[in-house]
């Protein structure tokens, strides 16, 4: 099973890190699929989150606007079951790596990505997932033993990569 996740330490770290891997993965000519985060501070508010769906689908605005007052999960779900389904037809496409922007609380709940994570590695493609320090019991308990934790750096997730697929290319 090729199944790794990465965790960066400060808010927002992961996800720009994982937008930064699929751009350099595309400009190399990789063929991705999966969801990267794009996060937009709203000065004082909490930020508006997006998801690209990858190689180059659309952005889809996965949170809500609950009010100032809102302390719940501004998650949409049927926006991220949106672009779940998204992904699962980019798996035809025959792609290289599957990036999972992160393994939240939908999926800790058994939803989202969990199933097409579940496809990826039956089809053999490199599963690379964002999970944060919440949601890694829950992630743990449903890949098992199998996945590497990899250090949030660009080099060592593309190192991970090259030997998932086993081969070499240059990665800015």
């Amino acid at each position: 099973m090729k199944i790794a996740y990465t965790m960066a330490p400060g808010r927002g770290d992961t996800d720009q890190l994982l937008f930064t891997l699929a751009q350099d993965l595309a400009a190399e000519g990789y063929r991705t699929c999966g969801t990267v985060q794009i996060n937009t501070d709203r000065g004082g508010h909490p930020c508006d989150m997006d998801v690209q769906v990858l190689p180059d689908g659309p952005v889809l605005r996965i949170s809500q606007n609950l009010g100032g007052e809102a302390k719940g999960c501004r998650l949409d779900p049927a926006v991220l079951e949106t672009a779940v389904g998204l992904v699962e037809m980019q798996l035809n496409t025959a792609p290289e790596l599957l990036i999972v922007n992160k393994f939240g609380k939908h999926e800790a709940d058994g939803r989202g990505f969990r199933s097409v994570i579940a496809e990826a590695i039956s089809r053999d493609i490199p599963v690379l997932v964002g999970v944060n320090s919440l949601n890694l019991d829950a992630f743990q308990e449903f890949v098992g033993p199998a996945a590497t934790e990899l250090e949030p750096s660009g080099s060592v997730l593309v190192s991970w990569l090259q030997a998932a697929m086993g081969k070499e290319r240059d990665v800015a």
